[in-house]
Order: C-alpha cells, then structure tokens, then sequence
C-alpha cells in the first residue's frame, strides 16, 4: 500500500460526513417505523418467508454511506448512530435487538471493505457484502426471536430469502443510489462523487 492509499484510507471525518451518516441513520429509523406494518402484512401472507423478502431494507442505509463516504469506520459509526435512534424511537423487536444487529451488520461490511483496502467499490463487491451482511445477524436473531421452531427447512429457505434480499435491496440498490447520486453532481464534495467519472 502506497503513501496515497495509507492516506485516503485512514482520513478523518469530515463534518459533511458525519452529517450524512446521521441522515441516513435517522431515515433509517423513520423508514423501520413504516416498514412494520408492512413486514406484519407479509407475516399474514406469507409467514417468516415472505417477511424475510424485505431484510436488504433494513441495513441499507449503513451500506450507502460506506459506498459515499468511503473510509474506515463509517460502518461502525453509522450503524451505531442507527441503533442508537431506533433505540429512542422505539422497536417492535427490542432495544437489545437494534444493537445486536447493528454490530453484525458493521463487523462484515469494515471487514469486507478493509479487505479490499477501501479500493474497490464496484458491482461484485457491493452485491457480495450485501448479501454477507445477512447471515450472521440471522443466527443471532434465531436464538432471539425464536426462529428455530420453524423447522430446518423453513430456516434455510428463509436464510436463502434473507441473503438475496440483502444482495437486491442493500447491495445493489446501494450501488444504483450511490451511483445515480454521484453523477448528479450531488456527491461532489464525498469520495464517491470525486471518482463520478471512473464508476464501474
């Protein structure tokens, strides 16, 4: 790793940055709030498959302001904020829950990010995390919430859902959003917007 690397990788935070990691985190909330009655919807549809359709939504927002911001921590500190708020507003899963999984989501996508040296942000890796995200906070959640009495097989159709949902709705959509954001010129002033012209 180069002089220029060590720097771009380990840069502070600047206001506009946390700014924006605390938006997203704060929409996130809003968002969870709306998504409740839908998730119940799709339980009386279809059960803990159905839901499971949905999961990518949930961790979005921490993903995007990686894929914007594009330095260490960002993860750990907007899926923090993010708990933190939902914490306030409230959760129809717990407290416990909003931190449990935060801290599954930010673990994968830093060491993701980390292992790419903060270098590579195209479709492959985006997708990839995406979908990494989901299953270790499934594991936990099935301890919690009770999720083994569904039977295996019901399990692994749901783990099967729940990871292409991350892969559609967090890491694809990131890469759509963050991509359409940054050729707006919107992003011009975050790392994201200043590689515009290289998108891959």
């Amino acid at each position: 790793m180069n002089e220029s690397t060590k720097k771009n990788a380990f840069a502070k935070f600047t206001t506009l940055d946390i700014v924006l990691m605390a938006m997203l985190a704060a929409a996130n909330a809003v968002m969870t709030v709306y998504l409740s009655p839908v998730n119940q919807a799709l339980n009386g549809l279809g059960g803990p498959i159905a839901t499971s359709t949905i999961t990518g939504l949930y961790m979005i927002y921490g993903l995007l302001a990686y894929y914007i911001i594009r330095k260490p921590g960002t993860g750990l500190i907007t899926y923090g904020i993010g708990a933190v708020v939902q914490s306030f507003m409230g959760s129809a899963y717990g407290i416990v829950s909003c931190f449990a999984a935060a801290a599954c989501y930010l673990v994968i996508a830093e060491g993701i990010f980390a292992l790419t040296r903060y270098k590579n942000w195209g479709w492959p890796v985006m997708l990839v995390t995406g979908g990494a995200m989901v299953p270790v906070w499934f594991f936990f959640a099935a301890q919690m919430f009770g999720y083994t009495k569904w039977g295996t097989g019901v399990l692994l159709i749901a783990l099967v859902v729940r990871t292409l949902s991350g892969v559609v709705f967090c890491g694809l959509l990131t890469k759509l959003i963050g991509d359409g954001l940054a050729r707006s010129g919107l992003l011009r002033r975050f790392t994201a917007g200043q590689g515009a012209k290289s998108l891959t």
